[in-house]
């Protein structure tokens, strides 16, 4: 069902548009740790390592997957708050286009260069092999993840938060079947994981975009949409390209980040990919919920009803420090057991290096957390240049630091600290860009 985000109490709207994507964080998490859940478990800890070293790598492909998802969802949100409802079907088709010509070329460059991306990040021979079976199957997948991606900002453009949830639990659930079913009963080793995941995402992908056609043909409009626009093609990518650009760079320095990481091997490798996963659950769990508070901030500037913003802020703040607590909580106290959830038998060094990346990382979730929120605000309001310094400040830090600090005594403890450095720089931005951006044209209604 489409929600209208520009009427009633700004915190009851946006908690009640929010708590459906709690649930989606829940399922999307379990997506994500299922394949390296199964692999360290049913296959050993090299296998685990393999399929956290490509995930660095897909990382990239899903930067552009985010950056079409997070375009098309805030152009649609301000179409339909203002209820420009032709220009809103002829924005969707034009998104699905732009998207489909682009995830062909990433796909040429994934089948043709993933040995070499492997091989830049260093990666050790004992694990290149499964490594790169899991990364081609990946990008045949591609087009699943591109237009799956697309579809669920589209749903939430519109309000809805629910129907993702559901394409995500069902998918999710059957994913955790499917891995298990391949990998112990069929025996097929980490390309059980991947095909699993591929067909998954494929049921998922058709359904997703069947239901957007669907929802958006009860869309009655006065008059027939566009099929394409290159104007609005130019407004999709004024805010994509930043994205994309941001989520890139992200998984580039990432990139660089496990190639020092590989340096260290392969026990620190499986216990970082460990860590890492119930790492990013946190992390996309704040991203998913600021998602949210772009829509509501873009379907507000839509209806020009700009002085509920700063109230989707505070409620905002509210909800993700409320998330906060209770996972920090956990990993400070549980990291140990959480991080044996994925291997039989850790290593020694596997088990040490996942509890240290935990017990450094969970206080400043409330810290990243708050840049989040603030991010949300900026994107949803288009201020993609402001939204992209305080990327690249935490970018930047983060990796100089890891740098830096790996290369002294501290070793690879080093580069764990060097994460709540570029965390509280960054945070500091996104806030002060916040504020001002309120003291402007946010706050006049």
């Amino acid at each position: 069902m489409n929600q209208d985000l520009t009427v009633g109490n700004p915190e009851k709207v946006l908690w009640k548009f929010c708590l459906p994507l709690f649930g989606s964080i829940l399922f999307q998490q379990i997506y994500n740790i299922a394949d390296s859940l199964v692999a360290g478990k049913f296959i050993g800890e090299n296998a685990l390592a393999a399929v956290g070293n490509s995930y660095e790598i897909t990382l990239i492909f899903l930067a552009f997957a985010f950056g079409c998802n997070i375009s098309c969802s805030v152009i649609v949100s301000q179409l339909f708050g203002a209820k420009n409802y032709a220009e809103l079907k002829t924005a969707v088709r034009t998104a699905m286009l732009a998207s489909g010509v682009l995830c062909l070329a990433l796909m040429a460059a994934g089948i043709l260069r993933s040995g070499l991306l492997l091989r830049l990040i260093r990666t050790p021979d004992e694990i290149f092999a499964d490594s790169r079976l899991y990364l081609d199957i990946y990008v045949w997948g591609l087009p699943f993840v591109f237009f799956y991606n697309i579809s669920t900002g589209i749903f939430s453009a519109l309000g809805d938060s629910r129907t993702p949830f559901w394409f995500l639990a069902a998918s999710s659930t059957a994913n955790i079947f499917m891995d298990i079913l391949f990998v112990k009963s069929f025996r097929m080793g980490v390309a059980g994981v991947a095909w699993a995941t591929f067909l998954c995402q494929g049921v998922s992908c058709v359904l997703a975009v069947s239901f957007v056609f669907a929802r958006l043909r009860g869309i009655r409009t006065d008059q027939k949409g566009k099929l394409f626009s290159l104007r609005l093609l130019r407004k999709l990518a004024v805010i994509a390209i930043p994205s994309i650009l941001q989520q890139s760079f992200i998984s580039v320095g990432n990139i660089l980040i496990q190639g020092m990481i590989n340096g260290f091997g392969a026990g620190v490798i499986a216990g970082y990919a460990a860590a890492i996963k119930l790492n990013n659950l946190v992390i996309t769990s704040f991203t998913t919920l600021a998602n949210g508070i772009s829509n509501f901030t873009a379907q507000n500037i839509g209806a020009q009803k700009l002085h509920r913003i700063k109230e989707g802020f505070r409620a905002g703040t509210k909800m993700v420090w409320l998330l906060s607590l209770p996972l920090c909580l956990l990993y400070l106290i549980c990291g140990r057991y959480l991080v044996t959830f994925f291997m039989d038998q850790p290593s020694a060094a596997a088990l040490q290096t996942g509890v240290q990346i935990l017990r450094i990382l969970s206080p400043f979730y409330f810290v990243v957390s708050l840049k989040l929120v603030a991010d949300g605000i900026l994107r949803g309001s288009e201020r993609m240049a402001q939204f992209m310094v305080s990327t690249f400040t935490d970018l930047i830090l983060r990796v100089m630091l890891a740098f830096l600090l790996s290369g002294t005594t501290l070793g690879s403890t080093g580069i764990w600290l060097a994460w709540p450095i570029g965390w509280s720089v960054a945070c500091a931005c996104s806030v002060l860009f916040y504020r001002k951006a309120v003291r402007t044209d946010l706050a006049q209604s």
